[in-house]
Order: structure tokens, then sequence, then C-alpha cells
């Protein structure tokens, strides 16, 4: 095996990459060994300067760094957006499924998940639409204008359908001051459209056993939909507040009965939005600046979760050549929220909307962000050659935008997703060798292990929605992580009707596999997040059991059970499409990805949220 020049042979098992240098974080650094297996280490590309530090610039293709991206739903999984008039997936008896062809969670296909690599390497079709890989990378301005050209024929439609056209007369973004709250919180208890006291939830919980959880509330679609549907957002919580987003509004509803609490209108359609709020329950939303097919994801609002109450607003301007074209994605880190695109990427302070910085010093520049307790900036650099690609990961002080350290990948490989910000774990991809990989920083961004996976195929879902040409890198289900262990769930296996998968621990400090826990008979697990010392699941529901919430313990073994839905409701539990997954104070919500319908009569019925509890 071939080692890079002054390493060591790998320690840690066959292909594993030992980090040549664990100094300051202020001193250059060697990219992670060969994200393939069980190939030996690649050579060593050029090492990175200290952080903070600009690079020599060689000179440069046009145009530049920050080529845009392609639509990024996910590494591998093409997130599966009905088109127009696309029919919402109907009750068990009459969509695909239950196995195999059921819609699955966070952008499955409809006919079942795409094959995915021997892990973490092996061939694999690339992905359609999904992954990071950014077809412009590396391609001349003629070829570059010649796609996009294609793109704008062929994706105009698309684009047309969800805007709503040039029919829709609400006012533009530009020209309101701003969207307020309406209504009050009164309670219009019954017409399942937000409420927990009605007819239909004690229908609903008619047929529960012994054991099993209650049907808190069911919550129908109220919104005037454009033909294509609209993309749902969310659900945040802020006290005993659920709020989510979809088309031109954000609602809140309570967490105990699904009253809606308040509505926001909006001037024009969301287009981005945070996995996740503040503290104190503030968000930061992007919407359009208009009601057309011409409208741009260019507005941000402060919205205050608890009461809709909406606060500063701000416009971020074009700043490259591509901006036109790109939506922007937003991360928020303590006080700061972030909004990236194309390589250019800004920061806001949420409390009062105050820029804190913009264009960061040196030769790469943002395409995306992760938040939470550390801003990690995923970066492009600019290169000499049109066939090479440069990406890096950097820390960001959430106030300065200073970089606190550099990791630089070897190259052509990109950063795909986040899987944990607090420990750092991060999927790479290189597309155009069909590779993949999983790495660990340490807290000073030297390289801490790369996951080796061993023969399994794994299947993390990673939902955040359709952008054009940007990255979204949080979202991600079917991993979880604490201090010192990464969990990764299998691709489901099948057999007959019957699917069912494992949770595998990966010590953080080595890559190596700790334990492995079998999901029960015919069920398949999710891991959701760590909770204290555990591992949080979600049992996805079967045709004769609803889904459950477990919890694994540290050492593994057989998952515990502490809220199983009721097998009554299991075919409204199998409806949601794409759905998003939330536990908080011992309920359990599960809301649709996308809602969509062939009529209106059908669009009113449409199920958005589902509430479970003791």
């Amino acid at each position: 095996m071939t080692q890079p020049p002054s390493q060591q042979p790998p320690q840690g098992g066959f292909g594993s990459p030992q980090d040549p240098q664990q100094g300051s974080p202020q001193q250059p650094q060697q990219p992670a060994q060969p994200p393939q297996m069980p190939q030996g280490p690649p050579p060593v590309p050029p090492q990175a300067p200290p952080a903070g530090q600009p690079q020599q610039q060689p000179p440069q293709p046009q145009p530049g760094y920050g080529y845009p991206q392609a639509p990024q739903p996910g590494y591998g999984y093409p997130q599966q957006t009905p088109g127009p008039y696309h029919q919402q997936p109907g009750p068990y008896n009459q969509q695909p499924g239950p196995y195999g062809q059921q819609p699955g969670p966070y952008g499955g296909y409809p006919g079942g998940y795409p094959t995915q690599p021997q892990y973490p390497g092996a061939p694999t079709p690339p992905p359609q639409g999904g992954g990071s890989g950014n077809f412009f990378k590396g391609r001349p301005a003629a070829i570059i204008g010649a796609a996009v050209a294609a793109l704008l024929v062929i994706g105009g439609g698309t684009w047309f359908a969800v805007s709503g056209g040039d029919d829709d007369t609400k006012p533009d973004a530009k020209q309101t001051s701003g969207p307020k709250p309406s209504g009050s919180e009164s309670v219009d208890q019954g017409d399942g459209s937000g409420t927990g006291g009605g007819k239909e939830v004690d229908d609903l919980n008619a047929g529960r056993k012994d054991g099993e959880s209650k049907v808190l509330w069911l919550t129908k679609n109220d919104i005037d939909l454009p033909r294509n549907g609209s993309e749902v957002y969310g659900p945040w919580f802020a006290g005993d507040v659920v709020v989510k987003g979809m088309y031109k509004e954000l609602s809140g509803f309570s967490a105990t009965d699904g009253s809606k609490k308040w509505t926001l209108p909006l001037p024009g359609e969301l287009c981005a939005a945070p996995v996740r709020g503040t503290d104190d329950g503030k968000l930061v939303i992007g919407f359009k600046d208009g009601t057309n097919d011409k409208a741009k994801c260019t507005q941000m609002q402060l919205v205050d979760l608890k009461t809709g109450k909406a606060g500063w607003k701000k416009e971020i301007t074009e700043k490259g050549a591509f901006d036109l074209l790109s939506d922007i994605t937003l991360a928020i880190s303590g006080d700061t929220v972030t909004a990236a695109r194309t390589g250019n990427g800004e920061a806001f302070r949420i409390s009062d909307g105050k820029p804190l910085f913009g264009k960061l010093p040196g030769n790469c520049q943002p395409q995306a962000f992760a938040g939470g307790p550390k801003l990690i900036a995923a970066e492009t650099c600019r290169t000499s050659s049109y066939d090479k690609r440069q990406e890096q990961l950097q820390e960001l002080d959430p106030t300065t935008g200073k970089a606190k350290w550099t990791y630089k990948l070897p190259a052509n490989w990109e950063v795909d997703k986040v899987y944990s910000v607090s420990p750092l774990v991060v999927s790479l991809s290189q597309r155009d060798q069909k590779k993949w990989s999983v790495i660990a920083l340490n807290d000073n961004g030297t390289l801490r292990s790369q996951i080796d996976g061993g023969t399994d195929r794994f299947q993390p879902r990673c939902g955040g929605g359709f952008v054009v040409f940007s990255q979204i890198l949080e979202g991600c289900v079917g991993v979880a992580a604490d201090a010192n262990t990464f969990y990764m769930a299998t691709e489901p296996k099948s057999g007959g009707t019957v699917r069912t998968n494992t949770v595998v621990a990966f010590d953080l400090n080595t890559g190596k596999a700790k334990w492995r826990a079998d999901a029960p008979a015919e069920r398949t697990m999710l891991p959701l997040r760590t909770e204290g010392s555990n591992v949080l699941l979600y049992m996805e529901p079967r045709y004769d059991s609803g889904g459950a919430i477990a919890t694994l313990p540290p050492t593994g073994g057989k998952p515990t059970v502490i809220l199983q839905n009721p097998a009554s409701t299991s075919e409204i539990e199998r409806t949601f499409w794409s759905p998003k997954l939330a536990y908080q104070d011992g309920r359990f919500i599960i809301a649709s990805g996308r809602v969509s319908a062939s009529n209106d009569a059908e669009e009113k019925e449409a199920k958005t949220m589902m509430a479970f509890g003791k």
C-alpha cells in the first residue's frame, strides 16, 4: 500500500487515515486520507495555509469560484417533488407500498430507495440531482452558459407552477411594509384544521389498544396552494407552540391540543428556513421578492415563534454573476443567522438584523453553512484548472466570521452533508468517481477518524427540499452522534414484503464499529438524535402496527419502546409524504414534507401534521 510522503502506516484498521498533524489549528493541515476504501491513500494535495491568512492566487479561470451547484435535496436521495396536479398519496390500499414502493421519509423514491454504494466508495449510479456535486465547477463559461440556458427552458414550467404564475395578484414583497400576524388565538373546534378536541380525533382514538399512545391532534391543510403544491417547512418548537410554514404563510399551533395560535401571512412564497430557531424562540425565514415566475429568493424576515409577530426584514443583494439563479439557504448559530448561495455568504445578528460579516479573506468563500452550537462553513476555493475542484471546511466565529481552523479536503472531494456539528461529523463525496466517505474532526479541525463502514450499506435520509443552485448541509435523519460515538442506520433489507435494518455504532476516535443493534423483526428504525446517554429512534409504521419512538442504550442491545402509536391509525401515519419527524416533551409529531393534491377538495383534506402522546 502506497503511503503519502512522510506519513506512517495508517492506524486503526486497513485504509483508515492518520492525521499527520495534531498541532495548533493555526498550522497548515493535511487533508483526510482516502475517503475511498479499501484502496490505499491518495497523494497528499497542497497544504492549507494557516487559518485567516490569504492564499496565493494563481491565474483564475472565468467565472471564478462560486460556480452554481446542482439542486441539493441530499446526497444520493433525490427529493421526490410531485409535479403539476400530482396526487398526494392516499390511503394505504390506494398508494404504492407498503414496502419498497411506499415513499420513504425525507426524499425517498416512490419506487423504493436507490441503490447505495457499498460503503464507503463502491460504484453506484450518480445521484440524480442529489449530493453535493457541483456540475458547473471546472467548466468553461461557454459551457456554463449553455447549461443555464437549457435549464431555463426545461425548468421554467416548474418555477412558474411553484410560484403561482402571473395571475397571482398578492402584493409584491418590495412594495409592502412587511408581513403582519393575522387573526386571534381562537380555536375553531372540530374542523380538523388545527384542533384537538373534535369528533375526528375522538374517532381516531376509538380503536386504540392498551399501551398505545393517543392521537392528540390532527391538522389538515387550510391554505389555497398553487397547482404544484408546496413544500412544508418546520416544524419548530417554542415553548408550547409548534410552528410550520407552507407557501405564503407561517402558522403556530398549540402543542397540547393543536389549536391554531397565530398565522403570519407573507408577501411572497417561503423559499428558505433554518432547521432550528434560537433558544429564545426566534426564527429567520426567507421568502421570494414577488409573486410571479420571475420572483427570486432574496427576502429575509425575523419571526417570533411564540407570538407570530414579524421583526426586522432584510434583502440579500446579488453579488455574483450566478446569484440571480440561486436560492439562499439559512443556518442559525447563537445570535447569528447566515445566508449563503453560490460561493457568497453573509451573516446578520438575529436580535437586531445588523450585518456581521460578508466576504471572507482569502481564496475560498462559503457555499453553505451548518449551525447550532458551532458555525461550520463549507467553502469553495478558486483553482487554476477547470477540471480540479477544491473545497475546505472552517469553523467561523459567529460574530466576526474569523476562522478558528481550516480543514482542506483532498482535490475533487466535496462537502456533502454535516451529520453533526458537535462533535463534527461530515459526509464527503466525489461524484465523478462515485465515492462517498464520512469523517470526524477534532475541536481544532484536525482529523479525528474516518468511519469504517465495512461491507454494510447505509442510508442517511436528508431532506431540505428543492433549492436552485444551492446547498443545504443540515436536516438528515438516520444519523446521530454524542461525544464519542456516531450512529448510522443501514439500508433496509427486503425479503418479499418484509423490510428490516440495523443501527451501527462507531467509535469516533478510531472510526471502527463498536456494536450493532438490529431492529425488531419486520421493522425499520432511524436514529433521530441522542438524548442523554441514549439514542432516540423512530421505528417506522407497518400496515398492521403504528410507528414508535424508542431508545437504544450506549452499549447497544434491543430498542426500548417509549411511545407506541396506535395500529388503528398506522394507515394515516404512513400517508404523510416525505415526513418530517419531531419528538418533544413526550409528544411525537409527524408532518408532511410536501402537500399536493389533484383538486381543491382533496387539497382541503390533505393531512399536514399529526401528534401522538400519552
